[in-house]
């Protein structure tokens, strides 16, 4: 292989994902429960801990939310709920929850906890009190008595430390305190490293550049890193760096093989692997000497034979896989031995301190491994040689040492026997009859260790203590040289103690206890040897009693109704004496029932300009009721009802309160919603239009025309009456919008002035009046020359002025803009405009173009009529 340089780097980190990187909030303190009164600042972040800005912060409470901007990243608070921030250039925040209590002893943890992280959980009593014989519990299981410091270490953070915990004290002439539990969730700190090259074929003499990405959660975005490249499990250069890089300067083929690398913090050593990427090297053309014959042939051409150089072994490497020089007993190792440099074929040997173990010949690669698996017996030095005729070279020795793990230890007490006395002084023996020195011993009571002693000889260790009543229990110790730690049997142990005062502890699904939920009564004895018999009391009624054989204390459940009110109570019993616990009070709350919404207008049906009101009512649940009112999903308004009764809301109604409406009720115990409530809100008439629509520019005897009364407002139906000189002619009702057409096929007693009404029950509206003129016939061509062009002119305006404002009527109320109808999408009955001669007779349309109620307008206007489709041809 070439030679290998390192690019220098600080650190190397990733810290992106494709919707762009989210702030970060840190604590300071780091606890995620705070004692009330205190006081916690708060640190948002944007991608990599950039420089600090302008913030905005965003809390979550049970009522709402609150926003706030700070000039600076920082922001100091003492109220609980969830807070989230974001920075200029990053998106918001993941909520972070904090607790600020007034409770009397409480377990502070971080934030966040990432593998290989040195976790400190403090069980923290309120000031003022003091506790004694405070303890901490994993899983409600004993992990850690905190007699004389409230803090517990997490060393090196692992997966195994994940867990819900709490802690536990004894205020002196009270009760025993049970702090708030805390789930710890260990986080993974690196995922996966992988490893890209610029070329996966190069060719012979090229360099090639390995690079191994990795990405950290950006809560760790600054966490430095080191790396380390492998090529069939050996280290490639000079090993760690602090660089995400490797050149190889020059490749040969000889360095085709699996490559792969590791990342791994400079601190907490916490690593992860990539998985392998073959590099194949592709040779260069080879190169053949060729040397002139005497003479020459008949063609006077010199004959050149072929000769073959070759190149003696490069002095070997030996590798073993895995690497490292110590190996348990049974492992398969593999030795590879490798020359760089040499003519095939290679003949290679493997010996052990001088003795010969195999030998192998290779006519491909220049490389040679042999494989074995490994007994006690397998401890020394190995070397390899290699030689293709041309001189044997050596590689250096490398050292194995094969390591007996030790057995499953002997774990005894002395005095021996399950029982014990408190003053007693316990020793405990742990001993492993094989495995390798030196071994490291440990001894638990349960999940926590006691003590540890190494031992370079194999006589085993001991431990002495003093008995008290929480060694009770069961214990093993543990033996391990380096290659797997065994366990012992556990031995039960029994310290006989009278119970103490039991507590009672009452567990609910939520802060509040409410009907329907099942709350578990827990009473439990802090000390006394078992068997324990617990019964449980409600206003000193018995309800129920149970025996604990093996400690850990008594449960009882009740489904709650309203009448569970009351004091509870416990009392333990082993026999030694009898204790009754402290009464607890308990209040059972009703959630709110779904609420009922009515609307109440002043009459049966809603027009606009009434004032509505809008009652809200749940009939059960826990007074204060805080109810919210919805039409369809936008708030109207809230109102907070304290003791019961409901709540309203008014409203001054117009066309757009037509809709659905609903409530919601909320006690803080879960918020209901009414069912739907339609409502409609009607609307009087607008004035209607009249429109007259003609076949011709003239109306004439036998003409059919059309009649069309439409009001622009109005809630349907819609009655619309005509008239022509007062006398009514037709009536329609429209159900739907849209107005109503009435057609007259037209005699000589038609003409005379035309008008409708609109009537929805809520109002009656008239049109303005539209005179019609009839005929007897259709008068002949217009005159030509000057006079006939001026009124085609005028005619033809007038045409477009009234198609101006028809024509959105026609298309549905089109906004006049609208130019994209063609003559295809027209009315049938209304002019299909063809190529014709400049001069054909005109077609007249009647509208009410008089709205505002000025005197009655009579307009005849021309439009071009429809043509011969073979009229342009003649």
């Amino acid at each position: 292989m070439g030679t290998a340089s390192n690019s220098s780097s600080d650190s190397f980190f990733l810290s992106s994902s494709a919707t762009g990187p989210k702030s970060v909030i840190s604590l300071h303190p780091p606890w995620t429960v705070a004692s009330q009164g205190e006081k916690v600042k708060l640190i948002c972040n944007g991608p990599h801990f950039s420089q600090p800005g302008k913030a905005t912060w965003y809390r979550w409470y049970h009522r709402g939310k609150i926003s706030s901007e700070t000039l600076t990243n920082t922001h100091e608070v003492h109220d609980s709920g969830e807070y989230s921030c974001q920075t200029s250039g990053s998106l918001l925040s993941n909520p972070v929850s904090l607790l600020f209590s007034a409770a009397t002893l409480i377990l502070q943890a971080p934030l966040y906890v990432f593998e290989g992280d040195s976790v400190v959980l403090r069980c923290r009593a309120k000031a003022g009190v003091a506790l004694t014989n405070v303890t901490l519990y994993k899983n409600d299981r004993l992990l850690a008595f905190l007699s004389n410091t409230s803090d517990f270490q997490i060393h090196q953070a692992h997966l195994k430390d994940n867990g819900a915990y709490h802690c536990t004290g004894f205020k002196k002439g009270c009760c025993s305190i049970i702090s708030n539990r805390v789930n710890i969730q260990v986080q993974e700190l690196l995922h996966h490293p992988v490893l890209r090259a610029n070329s996966s074929w190069p060719t012979e003499g090229e360099p090639v550049t390995l690079t191994c990405e990795i990405q950290l959660p950006p809560q760790r975005s600054d966490v430095r890193l080191q790396f380390c490249f492998f090529k069939d499990g050996q280290i490639l250069g000079p090993g760690w760096s602090s660089s995400p890089e490797f050149q190889i300067n020059t490749i040969w083929r000889e360095d085709s093989g699996s490559y792969w690398c590791k990342a791994q913090t400079v601190t907490s050593r916490v690593w992860k692997q990539s998985r392998t990427s073959q590099i194949y090297v592709q040779s260069e053309c080879q190169w053949v000497l060729r040397f002139p014959r005497t003479g020459a042939s008949q063609n006077g051409a010199f004959h050149w034979p072929l000769v073959e150089i070759n190149i003696p072994v490069a002095p070997p490497g030996l590798t073993l896989s895995p690497p490292g020089d110590r190996a348990p007993e049974g492992v398969e190792v593999t030795l590879q031995c490798k020359a760089q440099r040499g003519s095939l074929p290679i003949q290679y040997q493997f010996f052990r301190e001088d003795v010969f173990l195999k030998e192998i010949e290779v006519t491909s690669l220049r490389t040679s491994s042999f494989s074995f698996s490994l007994t006690a017996e397998h401890s020394g030095n190995y070397y390899c040689t290699a030689d293709n005729g041309l001189g044997a070279q050596r590689s250096r020795a490398v050292h194995l040492s094969v390591i007996t793990p030790v057995s499953p230890p002997l774990l005894t007490l002395s005095p021996p026997g399950p029982w014990a006395v408190e003053g007693d002084l316990m020793t405990l023996h742990c001993v492993a009859q094989k495995g390798s020195p030196p071994i490291q011993y440990q001894f638990y009571h349960g999940d926590v260790t006691l003590g540890s002693s190494s031992i370079p000889s194999g006589v085993g260790a001991s431990f002495s203590f003093s008995l008290t009543s929480e060694h009770s229990g069961n214990y093993h110790c543990t033996a391990d040289n380096g290659f797997g730690s065994k366990h012992s049997d556990a031995v039960s142990l029994s310290v006989t103690v009278p119970v103490s005062r039991p507590v009672l502890t009452l567990r609910a699904p939520g802060a509040q206890t409410v009907v329907g939920d099942v709350v578990e009564l827990h009473c439990e004895a802090q000390r006394g040897s078992p068997p324990i018999l617990y019964q449980f009391y409600r206003n000193d009624v018995t309800l129920e009693s149970n025996s604990s054989l093996s400690g850990g204390g008594s449960s009882f459940k009740l489904s709650l109704t309203e009448e569970h009110s009351g004091n509870y109570s416990c009392e333990a019993n082993n026999g030694l004496g009898v204790r009754r616990s402290d009464a607890v009070s308990l209040r059972v709350t009703v959630p709110v029932s779904r609420p009922v919404l009515t609307l109440r207008a002043p009459r049966a049906q809603t027009v606009v300009g009434d004032v509505m009101e809008l009652h809200c009512e749940a009939h059960r649940g826990s007074p204060p009721i805080l109810y919210q009112f919805y039409h369809a999903d936008v708030t109207l308004g809230s109102s907070l009802a304290p003791s019961g009764g409901g709540a309203f809301f008014n409203l001054s109604l117009t066309a757009e309160h037509s809709g659905n409406y609903s409530c919601e009720a909320n006690n803080d115990l879960g918020s209901q919603r009414s069912e739907m409530v339609m409502l409609n809100v009607l609307v009087p008439v607008s004035r209607p239009v009249l429109t007259l629509r003609a076949p011709g520019a003239q109306t004439v005897v036998g003409d059919v025309v059309e009649l069309h009364c439409e009001a622009q407002r109005g809630s349907p139906p819609i009655q619309y009456r005509f008239y022509r000189n007062d006398v009514t002619l037709e009536s329609n009702s429209s159900l739907s919008g849209g107005g109503s057409s009435f057609n007259l096929s037209l005699t000589e007693e038609h003409s005379g002035n035309y008008s409708c009404e609109a009537n929805n029950g809520l109002a009656v509206q008239r049109s303005d009046t539209v005179t019609l003129s009839i005929t007897s016939n259709r008068s002949g061509p217009v005159a030509t020359g000057v006079t006939g062009g001026l009124i085609s002119v005028l005619g033809l305006a007038a045409a477009g002025l009234l198609f101006y404002y028809w024509l959105p009527r026609k298309a549905g109320r089109r906004p006049t803009s609208d130019l994209s109808r063609s003559p295809s999408n027209s009315d049938p009955q209304e002019p299909t405009y063809h190529s014709v001669p400049a001069w054909v007779e005109l077609q007249p349309v009647y509208s009410n173009v008089n709205p505002e109620g000025e005197d009655v307008i009579y307009t005849e206007v021309r439009s071009i009529q429809k043509g011969n489709k073979n009229a342009g041809k003649a």
